[in-house]
């Protein structure tokens, strides 16, 4: 990965997964409520992105069985999907802190 921005889905799908393995239902019901409910993953577009992130080794299958006749995965953050995720929490971070200290509202100052 480079030194890019993570888009927010992707941003999204590896903070769901950051504390603990999930299958795929579940990841996109952790992303709706991380985002407030602004982003919901349709089954499709989940699916790819876990594959590409597969891919790049962000994430990892962490069990698959078989429930009710079909195979369900869960997925864990891998470590280099750690590493790429803290660095993105913290980029985050500094410029949410930046903002803030730009708009006066780091010091009790509040503006309307």
């Amino acid at each position: 990965m480079n030194d890019q921005a993570l888009r927010e889905p992707t941003l999204l799908i590896l903070t769901a997964i950051a504390d603990a393995p999930r299958h795929g239902y579940a990841i996109a019901q952790e992303v709706e409520k991380i985002s407030q409910g602004r982003t919901r993953m349709r089954t499709g577009t989940l699916y790819g992105a876990l594959e590409r992130l597969l891919e790049q080794e962000l994430i990892a299958v962490h069990e698959e069985e078989v429930v009710d006749g079909r195979m369900r995965r869960s997925y864990a953050l891998a470590p280099r999907g750690r590493e790429v995720l803290a660095a993105e929490a913290a980029r985050i971070a500094r410029t949410a802190q930046e903002a803030t200290r730009r708009l006066g509202l780091g010091h009790g100052t509040v503006t309307a």
